[in-house]
């Protein structure tokens, strides 16, 4: 299959030195001198068309005697669209974007924040679930409650989901406290080896984190002035057996709450530990302890169905 080839000015072998005028049938007898070559924004070597019309010489014919060579202009259309995909692919800038697997925590939910591994580039989910938190990271999946989200992103970067609904904090007017948070991690500089070890070290820290100063060092709840413990044991979390520590705060300021440390190996082929993290605020507009507990029975390896159970799956949560 042919093409004619476009209008233009061609190189004239007749005159060289000059361009003339292909119509898109014929040349015409129009003739100039080659335009200046623009700057391009990088070097690039530029070479005529190989089956560009050439002009036939003058003495060849008279004011009609420019004879039309034959025009393979298939050639030219199939380089002209080689060098567009050329151009289109290339990625000379190092900085521009380029696509790649996510390794962080994935979250998923009904705000359209960055999603699974189908995510695209920008981070859009090819797919959602408004009803589950997944954390790629550490191979697990927890349900979101009623009345619950999973904000875009938190002071200190933690998967996390909590109330909807937010109030000033007791003791810093400016910050912003949720009735219920919970919050995923994968634990660090800790020679803590069992689930119980990682969970009696990391109490502490859940509850200064929730009650006693926010990440910047504000004092939220005006401090922990009192803490007991209410209920620890073995449970099953993804299959696998773990151990949880529950506290009751007083705090000097506000309702106080309930903090509690969940830790278990994950899923994953890895094994490595994992926390999770509740605080629930003490009083009427806190959640029910009770959330607590389905919560950790709905946490479940990413792909697993509700029914399937897995390793420890006798192990119960005992209420607090």
């Amino acid at each position: 299959m042919s093409y004619p080839t476009p209008p233009g000015w061609y190189p004239d072998t007749a005159a060289p030195g000059t361009e003339r005028w292909w119509d898109g049938t014929a040349w015409t007898a129009h003739t100039r001198a080659p335009a200046a070559p623009v700057p391009a924004p990088m070097p690039m070597q530029f070479q005529a068309p190989v089956h560009a019309p050439v002009p036939a010489p003058a003495s060849q014919g008279g004011g009609s005697g420019w004879a039309v060579a034959l025009v393979v202009a298939g050639a030219v259309v199939v380089g002209a669209v080689v060098t567009g995909a050329v151009l289109l692919t290339r990625n000379d800038d190092p900085g521009t974007p380029v696509a790649h697997a996510s390794q962080s925590p994935t979250r998923t939910g009904s705000d359209g924040a960055p999603g699974d591994d189908n995510s695209s580039p920008d981070g859009t989910p090819a797919h959602e679930d408004a009803n589950v938190l997944t954390d790629q990271l550490n191979g697990i999946t927890l349900p979101i409650p009623d009345g619950w989200e999973r904000p875009d992103r938190t002071a200190d970067e933690a998967l996390t989901m909590r109330t909807k609904d937010s109030y000033e904090c007791p003791g810093a007017s400016s910050s912003y406290c949720y009735h219920g948070t919970v919050t995923t991690r994968t634990p660090g500089g800790t020679d803590a080896t069992t689930p119980e070890a990682l969970a009696e070290e990391d109490i502490a820290d859940a509850a200064d984190r929730a009650y006693e100063e926010d990440i910047v060092g504000r004092r939220i709840h005006g401090g922990i002035t009192a803490h007991r413990q209410t209920a620890a044991g073995e449970v099953t979390v993804a299959g696998r057996t773990g151990y949880f520590i529950r506290w009751k705060v007083t705090t000097a300021k506000g309702p106080g709450g309930y903090v509690e440390s969940l830790a278990f190996p994950s899923p994953a082929g890895s094994e490595s530990p994992v926390i999770v993290r509740f605080a629930f605020d003490a009083g009427p507009d806190g959640p029910s302890l009770a959330l607590m507990d389905t919560v950790t029975k709905g946490i479940r390896p990413i792909g697993a169905k509700a029914t399937d159970g897995g390793v420890g799956s006798a192990v119960e949560h005992p209420g607090g």
